[in-house]
C-alpha cells in the first residue's frame, strides 16, 4: 500500500474527533476513516448535568460509539494509544500499529489535580458519563446513610457536598445539586434543606479567565435562588483532601471542611503522549497554524482541547470543536485534491451556562443574556443541535420536548416560588412573541435565519415544533 492510499486516522472521540470522523464520512471523500478511542462511549459533556439529575438518559448523552457510527463510512477501533511517530505517520497502539496519510489529534485532556494529596483517591471528577454516573451513584449511597443516621453531627457530613473549582462545570455542578438533593432526600423522607452544597475556590472571583466571565452577577444570583442556595467558600487554597473533607488555607490559617461527598472541577491538562511529540508545544497544546495544521508535519491536524493557535486562541467549547471538525475536514478534502487549506474561521455565537433544574443563561453574541427558563430552553435546543448524528439528534430532542411539556423533572426555586400567577401570564406572552420573531425570519430569509442561529438551537427546536412549509 503507498502512503497517499492509507487512511485519515483520528485519534480521540471526543467533540473534535467525532465531528470530524462523521463529517467526513459524509463527503466525498473516498479513503478509508479510522476513529481511535479508548472508550466504548461518547460522553456529551455539556449534558452531563441532565444524565446525573435523570434529566436525560444514558442512551441520550453517553452513547456508544458502535451506534452513532452505524450506517457511517468510519471504522470504529477502540484501543489505546501508546505513542505517535510523526516522522514514519504512524501510531502505535495496545493491539497494534496504524499507518496513516492524514492524521487528526483530537486527544482532548485529562483531570489534573495539581498534586493535592488524596485528591485522586476521595475527589470524583466529572467529566465522562461513567463518572457522572458514579457520582450519581454516591450521591444516592449518601442520602441512604443520612436518612438512617440518628447523629445530627454525622448527617450534617453526610449531607455535604464540597465542589472544587468555582468555573463553568463546578457552577453549573452545584446548581444543578442544589435543586436536585433535595428532591432526593425529600422523596427519602428526609428534611431537603438539610442539604448543603460548598463551592470552594481558590480566588474571591467565580469564573476567572473564563469565556463566561461577564456572566458572573447572573450566575451569582442564580445560585442564591436555588432550592438551597450555594455556599461560597473562597480564597481557600485546597491543600488535602482525605475521606471525609477538605483541607484548605484561609487567612494563612489551615481549616477543615467536613463532606461526605467531594467533587473535583478544579482543572485539566492536555494529554500526556502530546508531550512526548517533536513539535512546538505551548502549555502542553500544540501549536497549530491557522489552518489547524502543525507547522512542520502539515500532514497531521490538531483540534479541540490539545491545540492552539497563538495568533488566534478559542476557548475550549463544544462549539469551536464542532467548526473546527467542519474547518479540518474541508481541509482535508483540499490537500487530497493537491488545493491549498485554508484557515479555519471560529465564529464564537455566545456561551451557555446550566443554573438548575430548569434555569440557564444564554448569552447570546455576548449582547444578550437570555436568562431563566427560557434561558433553559435556549441551552438546551442548542446543544441539541450539536448532537452527533441527525437520529440521535431526533430521538433525544423528541423525548425533551415532552419532558419540557409535561414540566418533568421540574423543582420550583423560591424564586419561582414567589411568582404571581399574573407574572406567568406575561412570561406566557413574552415567551409567544420571542417564538414568533424567528418563525418570521425563518420564512423571509431561511438561509440566513439559518447561519446566524444555527449554533442557539433555535433552527432544530423550530423545525421540530413548527417545520417549515415547503
Amino acid at each position: 500500500m503507498q502512503p497517499a492510499s492509507y487512511p485519515t486516522v483520528i485519534l480521540g472521540g471526543g467533540f473534535a474527533g467525532l465531528f470530524t470522523a462523521l463529517y467526513l464520512s459524509q463527503q466525498n471523500y473516498f479513503h478509508p476513516i479510522i476513529l481511535i478511542e479508548q472508550r466504548d462511549r461518547f460522553s456529551f459533556k455539556p449534558l452531563l448535568y441532565e444524565l446525573l439529575s435523570g434529566e436525560l438518559h444514558s442512551e441520550q448523552v453517553y452513547p456508544r460509539y458502535k451506534e452513532l457510527l452505524a450506517g457511517s463510512r468510519v471504522s470504529f477501533v477502540q484501543d489505546t494509544v501508546q505513542s505517535i511517530d510523526l516522522h514514519q505517520r504512524r501510531v502505535n497502539t495496545a493491539s497494534g500499529e496504524f499507518d496513516y496519510s492524514n492524521l487528526v489529534l483530537a486527544l482532548g485532556s485529562k483531570t489534573t489535580y495539581f498534586n493535592t494529596p488524596g485528591a485522586a483517591e476521595y475527589a470524583m471528577p466529572f467529566t465522562s458519563g461513567q463518572q457522572a454516573i458514579a457520582l450519581r451513584k454516591h450521591l444516592h449511597h449518601r442520602l441512604y446513610q443520612a436518612i438512617q443516621t440518628p447523629n445530627p453531627e454525622h448527617r450534617r457530613l453526610l449531607l455535604t457536598v464540597a465542589i472544587i473549582g468555582a468555573g463553568p462545570a463546578g457552577i453549573e455542578l452545584a446548581c444543578t445539586l442544589a435543586d436536585l438533593l433535595p428532591i432526593w432526600y425529600d422523596e427519602l423522607g428526609g428534611d431537603g434543606s438539610e442539604i448543603r452544597i460548598v463551592l470552594v475556590n481558590r480566588s474571591r472571583e467565580i469564573l476567572k479567565g473564563d469565556v463566561n466571565s461577564n456572566l458572573r452577577c447572573t450566575v451569582q444570583r442564580a445560585m442564591k435562588n436555588r432550592v438551597v442556595p450555594v455556599d461560597f467558600l473562597f480564597d481557600a487554597a485546597v491543600t488535602k483532601i482525605t475521606s471525609d473533607g477538605v483541607e484548605y488555607q484561609q487567612n494563612e490559617k489551615t481549616q477543615m471542611l467536613q463532606a461526605g461527598t467531594i467533587a473535583w472541577t478544579a482543572g485539566t491538562a492536555p494529554n500526556p503522549l502530546l508531550m512526548e511529540l517533536p513539535v512546538t508545544q505551548e502549555r502542553g497544546r500544540l501549536l497549530v497554524k491557522p489552518t489547524l495544521q502543525l507547522p512542520d508535519f502539515l500532514e497531521v491536524f490538531a483540534a479541540g482541547d490539545c491545540a492552539i493557535d497563538s495568533d488566534n486562541p478559542q476557548p475550549p467549547t463544544a462549539q469551536v470543536a464542532y467548526q473546527q471538525g467542519i474547518a479540518i475536514v474541508q481541509n482535508l478534502k483540499r490537500l487530497r485534491e493537491t488545493k491549498p487549506t485554508i484557515p479555519v474561521q471560529i465564529q464564537m455565537r455566545g456561551t451557555l451556562m446550566k443554573l438548575g433544574l430548569n434555569e440557564g443563561v444564554a448569552n447570546l453574541f455576548n449582547k444578550l443574556q437570555i436568562k431563566g427558563q427560557p434561558g433553559h430552553l435556549m441551552r438546551q435546543g442548542a446543544y441539541l443541535q450539536l448532537l452527533p448524528n441527525s437520529a440521535h439528534n431526533f430521538k433525544v430532542t423528541t423525548e425533551w420536548l415532552t419532558d419540557e411539556l409535561f414540566q418533568r423533572h421540574r423543582a420550583a426555586t423560591p424564586m419561582q416560588l414567589g411568582q404571581t400567577p399574573w407574572l406567568s401570564g406575561v412570561a406566557t406572552a413574552a415567551a409567544a412573541l420571542i417564538l414568533a420573531t424567528p418563525l418570521v425570519w425563518r420564512a423571509a430569509q431561511p438561509m440566513q435565519f439559518q447561519q446566524n442561529l444555527i449554533w442557539t438551537g433555535v433552527p432544530t427546536l423550530l423545525d421540530h415544533l413548527a417545520p417549515p412549509s415547503r
